[in-house]
């Protein structure tokens, strides 16, 4: 400064955009979970070009043990990971990205539709159910799912020994407490619709409903679209038997175990009518 100048005041000034990261698979959305995404016992998950995400903060937020054999696009943690190391892991990325910047939840802005009167369920061990709300039942048997939106308000849809779920073009909404259960010897076969509000999603627990959702279907089953839980723990059990058939999957909760063998590809967005979920996010400078 020159001696006796007036003060020539300085300003600076930066502008920064976020983009979303690469394509996610799986995503955990619990900020501290221990193992909040874990791919335990003998599960064999193929992701191709598709990433493993965790929001948690945990050094093991995303966990592999036992005999369970990952491959993938990358894996993206808040915080740190365990056991994801060759040959247990082949990973495109080379090693896991951890101390990342957390993901979007993909599902946060959709609105589950209102509620309208109470469907009755037929009788029976076979039936067909038409879109509309069901409550406070437990729906069993062999079922299946005309093309729409369902809401189900405090249901327990479990097919039972040896009990089928069939739908395709049907977004189910879990309220007040509503939950699937599919065990190992019960076939499931859903998919999404295209398009509309809700494309792309197949099962919708809404916030605040903490039944976890338990997957576990036998031979032929095959789930594809966005099976979303975000306070709630979602188990996906692949076996031998039921996986994506390499379809388009997307598992999103508060926190994912995956066992049994699991194959999911990343190029979706016929099945997802565009909609898609990224892992971390980039931060660039634009000026």
């Amino acid at each position: 400064f020159i001696n006796g100048a007036a003060p020539w005041p300085a300003h600076r000034s930066a502008t920064v955009k976020m983009h979303p990261g690469a394509q996610a698979c799986v995503l955990a959305l619990d900020p501290h979970a221990s193992a909040a995404a874990s791919l335990q016992g003998s599960t064999n998950v193929a992701m191709s070009n598709c990433v493993i995400a965790a929001n948690s903060d945990a050094s093991d937020a995303v966990s592999r043990g036992g005999s369970a054999q990952v491959s993938a696009g990358c894996v993206s943690t808040v915080g740190g990971t365990s056991g994801l190391l060759p040959p247990s892991a082949n990973l495109a990325c080379g090693a896991p990205l951890e101390h990342q910047y957390a993901s979007f939840d993909p599902l946060a802005d959709i609105v589950p539709p209102p509620y309208t009167f109470c469907l009755p369920v037929p009788n029976g061990k076979t039936y067909t159910l038409s879109p509309g709300t069901y409550c406070d039942k437990t729906l069993s048997g062999n079922i299946t799912l005309n093309p729409g939106v369902y809401i189900l308000r405090g249901v327990t849809l479990k097919p039972g020994g040896n009990g089928s779920l069939t739908g395709h073009g049907v977004t189910i909404f879990l309220m007040e407490g509503a939950q699937i259960y599919i065990n190992a010897n019960e076939k499931v076969d859903l998919s999404p619709p295209t398009s509309g509000p809700y494309a792309g999603i197949t099962i919708f627990e809404n916030h605040g409903n903490t039944s976890a959702l338990t997957l576990n279907g036998g031979a032929n089953s095959v789930i594809s679209g966005f099976v979303y839980a975000p306070d709630a723990a979602i188990s996906f059990a692949g076996n031998s038997d039921m996986s994506g058939q390499g379809d388009c999957l997307r598992l999103v909760g508060l926190t994912v175990q995956m066992t049994g063998n699991s194959s999911i590809k990343t190029d979706c967005t016929a099945v997802f009518g565009n909609r898609e979920m990224y892992a971390g996010r980039l931060i660039t400078l634009v000026k």
